[in-house]
């Protein structure tokens, strides 16, 4: 037996304000699920394209950026 047809049967042995009540948690617990965001951490993108940059002298490419500024 699903553990829906299990609590389903539960609800029916409670009193009406119970089952209100019920319904009203159940929707809190929905509700706050659809909306939660998960929390992420700025760490998981480290690395992240570091093979693009792989052999590139970080300040070389600084130094010509700042240079096409100029025209």
């Amino acid at each position: 037996m699903s553990n829906y047809i299990k609590v389903l049967k539960q609800a029916r042995e409670l009193t009406p304000e119970e089952q209100l009540q019920l319904i009203d948690d159940l929707i809190s617990v929905a509700r706050h699920r659809v909306t939660a965001k998960p929390k992420r951490s700025i760490m998981e993108l480290r690395g992240l394209g570091k093979e693009i940059w792989k052999g590139i002298d970080a300040q070389e490419y600084v130094n010509q950026e700042r240079d096409s500024w100029n025209g």
